[in-house]
């Protein structure tokens, strides 16, 4: 666990990092750009558009793009974990939702290539019943998750008495 005085460090960067990209994705940011390089140019002649003059506008450039890779870097980390952890409370918390695909985000390339070929898959027999024009009525949508439940469920050989009643499979002793 980081110690107080390291978490206030990272709580100020995280703050400072949010502001910077917020501000420099400002049209104001984009125009104070602009006027510099305008500004520049202008200064063009006086410099006799020398090396000097040119090298200004490198390194400034280049300042500026190094350290603001860090800044926009840290603050996609911090939004792309927000999202999954949204996505997967929304998967957590659907019941009829798969809990693999929570943090999905950490299985490795392989795995994913696996799970878009099935939902590929899927797409494809999506499609072929009728396109994205066809719909399905949540009756249709919970049919079909209780027939996917006892298809599991036998594959391991096992019964849920809430399937066996859904189905009316429900033996005589119940």
């Amino acid at each position: 666990m980081p110690q107080p005085t390291n978490r206030r460090i990272l709580h100020l960067f995280d703050r400072f990092a949010g502001s910077a990209t917020r501000q420099a994705g400002s049209p104001v940011a984009f125009v104070l750009a602009v006027l510099v390089v305008v500004v520049w140019a202008v200064t063009g002649p006086m410099f006799k558009f020398s090396e000097t003059w040119q090298l200004v506008i490198n390194t400034g450039t280049t300042i500026i793009t190094f350290l603001m890779v860090f800044l926009i870097q840290q603050s996609q980390n911090k939004d792309a974990l927000a999202v999954h952890l949204k996505l997967n409370e929304l998967l957590a918390s659907h019941r009829e939702a798969s809990n693999h695909l929570v943090s999905i985000e950490d299985l490795d390339e392989e795995e994913l290539r696996q799970l878009v070929a099935f939902y590929r898959q899927l797409a494809k027999l999506a499609d072929e019943e009728g396109g994205v024009k066809c719909s399905h009525s949540i009756d249709e949508a919970n049919l079909n998750h209780r027939d996917k439940r006892q298809a599991q469920l036998s594959r391991h050989g096992r019964h849920h008495p809430a399937v066996q009643q859904e189905t009316g499979e429900a033996s005589a002793a119940a």
